[in-house]
């Protein structure tokens, strides 16, 4: 009767010729399903690999009778191929697009975390977590997904770059206490297999489908989702020199390769990089150990990690949306400001070693870390532009990734010789101060005085 009613009301308006106006919703850009995709991919495989080997750390060590310092070895086999495989991984993104990319990234992964279930032995156990699943995450979940989101946004890439980073924030606090529960419950073995599947699963499918080769001008778009006029979106030449205008409102300019490496800023970013990241490398792994040393169960240690995790969300949102807001020569404080923060976290906690300050040691370290995260990436976009994004980033993260390597190893080192951390605090704290330092003076290059089209990256 109802149904009948409704017909019967809309045929009467029909007649008397009254349109009804449907509610339409405006289309989303496409760029922000590369993020949302980008983000899904970081939570778990940054979860797994870059979180969660802190949960996995000492169960791996204890059954298979590995030391600290050994056991560290496997994640700096990772980084270290990593380091080899950036500038590859950069050039070939930059020349063919992030997707394939991705895509054989994110398969080794999977297949690296599947095959864990299976290692009962040193050799076996460098090889699948050390190259199998270290080369997965260095070419799916680094450089390629910056990459595709420096490529789809201009104006809004702080934001996008920040959703991103919030999404591997959120593995701190979703992923590691689900790992550890995991490990608790069904073992080290087949919490590896199920972390494989998944991104097998969920992952493989979203990177086929929203996930493009190419900047969005070759899809007659431009980057935010700005507006175009409907007759240039056929012409890929037009639309691509719109596009580096667009980006020439906020003084981005296209650099080369090999132009930017002559540039000071370049250097000087990769040096406070490289001491940054030896830092936090040690953090993410020795993090779980370092609490279970003072008596904190595994279980309530990832509680905790997961409450200052949370914390850093925000740090990680804003931080990438003030990006949008600032000057590009501003960019270098938020940065520096952050590794002061870091460094000021571990300070309290070597005046006062107690387990409240633990807490604050952790909070303010996740929020130096959240806060100045998607601030880096997109430095060096607004510094040297798009077209060579992946192969200028994956030159300095070759250069840092030795020590990146070298952090784990010592600080496990020290552990095993002292008993303690705190004897690598002091030094990494040291290492913090001169990276900020550094940053203060990464200002901007002059444009170079050759543009060339976007085609040239090198």
């Amino acid at each position: 009767m109802g149904f009948l009613i409704v017909l019967s009301l809309l045929v009467s308006n029909k007649e008397r010729g009254i349109i009804i106006k449907r509610r339409t919703f405006p289309k989303i850009f496409f760029g922000w399903w590369t993020v949302l995709t980008s983000g899904l991919l970081s939570l778990w495989g940054h979860g797994y690999h870059t979180i969660g080997f802190s949960a996995l750390f000492k169960p791996i060590a204890s059954e298979l009778g590995f030391s600290r310092a050994v056991t560290s070895v496997a994640a700096g086999i990772g980084r270290f191929g990593g380091g080899f495989e950036a500038p590859v991984t950069g050039l070939l993104t930059d020349r063919f697009g992030p997707k394939v990319i991705v895509l054989v990234g994110t398969f080794l992964l999977g297949l690296g975390l599947i095959l864990m279930n299976f290692i009962d032995s040193l050799w076996a156990f460098y090889v699948i977590w050390g190259i199998i699943v270290g080369t997965g995450v260095n070419i799916a979940l680094t450089l390629p997904l910056d990459k595709a989101i420096a490529n789809w946004f201009v104006k809004k890439r702080g934001l996008a770059l920040g959703i991103r980073m919030t999404s591997i924030g959120l593995a701190t606090v979703a992923v590691l206490p689900l790992i550890t529960w995991l490990v608790s419950t069904q073992g080290w073995r087949m919490t590896c297999v199920i972390g494989g599947v998944v991104m097998w699963l969920v992952g493989l499918p979203l990177i086929w489908f929203l996930v493009k080769q190419q900047r969005p001008e070759y899809y007659g778009l431009l980057p935010d989702g700005a507006r175009v006029q409907a007759d240039l979106r056929e012409d890929t030449s037009r639309m691509i020199v719109v596009g580096v205008e667009y980006a020439a409102e906020v003084g981005e300019v296209e650099f080369t390769l090999r132009q930017t490496m002559r540039t000071p800023a370049y250097w000087l970013f990769t040096v406070a990089s490289a001491g940054h990241q030896m830092v936090t490398s040690v953090i993410f792994i020795h993090v779980v150990p370092f609490l279970t040393d003072m008596g904190v169960s595994p279980m309530r240690a990832a509680g905790i990690i997961a409450i200052a995790g949370a914390i850093s969300l925000p740090a990680r949102f804003i931080g990438g949306s003030i990006a949008d807001r600032v000057k590009k020569e501003h960019l270098r404080f938020i940065i520096g400001g952050a590794y002061l923060l870091q460094a000021a976290a571990i300070v309290a906690f070597l005046l006062n070693q107690t387990f409240t300050m633990a807490y604050v040691f952790l909070i303010l370290w996740w929020l130096g870390h959240g806060g100045g995260l998607p601030v880096n990436p997109a430095l060096v976009a607004r510094y040297f532009g798009r077209k060579s994004f992946g192969s200028i980033r994956g030159i300095s993260q070759m250069i840092a990734t030795p020590f990146g390597v070298i952090g784990p190893i010592y600080a496990g080192w020290i552990y095993d010789t002292e008993g303690s951390y705190i004897a690598a605090f002091i030094v990494f704290t040291a290492l913090l101060v001169f990276s900020a330092t550094i940053m203060l003076f990464v200002t901007s290059s002059k444009p170079p005085a050759q543009v060339t089209d976007v085609d040239k990256i090198v």
